[in-house]
């Protein structure tokens, strides 16, 4: 829903553009970069975040290894 609120506000801005004769502040390949830049920015801080917090949650729910040697009865098997 909100991509179509997105392409909505877009497509009423341009027209404004249009109605008005302005011409848009940058051309478009270069607004275009523009954007995936701010998307790109937009996710990596949570993508970092969660790199930087996985080996913290791996080895804190990681079950504790415990080694035992079976008892012996001290006597040797004949």
């Amino acid at each position: 829903m909100s991509y179509l609120i997105s392409l909505g506000a877009g497509l009423v801005v341009g027209l404004l553009y249009y109605l008005v004769r302005v011409q848009s502040p940058a051309p478009p390949l270069i607004a275009l970069a523009g954007l995936l830049g701010i998307v790109i920015g937009e996710h990596a801080i949570p993508f970092v975040q969660a790199q930087i917090r996985t080996p913290d949650a791996q080895t804190q729910s990681a079950p504790a290894v415990t080694t035992s040697k079976p008892a012996s009865s001290g006597a040797k098997d004949q």
